[in-house]
């Protein structure tokens, strides 16, 4: 019986909803969902390593990249250039395993047009209100503060493309969000074995 090609799940949202951590959790939890590291010309945060959270490239690598068809999708993004690259989704996907990344909505609406619904599965997370979403950011203590007034403007217009997805999840408690997004992955690949 010929393996069913896995499924894309994109996890869109504003900067500070808890994408990031969401993508993590639900990695660590099954063994049938990889993440897909995405690369990126921003500097390195403190703690993070090339490889893992992102492939840290140069401005003049990226534009190599872009030149070799590395990349599924890029985009600049505050400011910086960040892309997903094609061989490691390729390969996941064709081993019948999903992939789970974490992407702006420009890189979405570019990941939509190649892998549509029901082939990628995309959810819009939402913060409670921008007061909890600026309160997540200051938290993070990772951006200065003319970063944060730039995200928080940025979210504002970000939050424009929901109704673009087919998900649209609130992350008010981060285990209840998780609970959600497991169990419409686990609904829709169940429709998809079915069919």
């Amino acid at each position: 019986m010929p393996l069913i090609p896995g499924r894309l799940i994109v996890l869109s949202g504003p900067s500070g909803v808890g994408k990031t951590t969401l993508c993590s959790r639900i990695v660590s939890m099954r063994e049938d969902i990889k993440y897909s590291i995405s690369a990126t010309s921003r500097p390195r945060r403190q703690g993070e390593k090339n490889g893992r959270e992102y492939f840290f490239l140069s401005k003049r690598e990226f534009a190599k990249w872009i030149e070799q068809n590395r990349f599924i999708e890029y985009a600049e993004v505050h400011g910086h250039l960040y892309g997903t690259p094609r061989c490691f989704l390729e390969q996941t996907m064709e081993q019948g395993l999903h992939v789970i990344m974490d992407v702006d909505v420009l890189g979405a609406r570019i990941l939509m047009q190649r892998y549509p619904y029901p082939f990628g599965l995309y959810f819009f997370i939402i913060p409670p209100d921008i007061a909890e979403l600026e309160r997540r950011l200051l938290l993070r203590n990772t951006d200065a503060n003319s970063e944060i007034k730039y995200r928080l403007a940025k979210a504002q217009e970000e939050l424009r493309y929901k109704e673009d997805y087919q998900f649209i999840i609130e992350n008010k408690d981060l285990e209840k969000t998780l609970e959600q997004v497991l169990a419409m992955i686990d609904q829709e690949t169940e429709k998809g074995s079915r069919s």
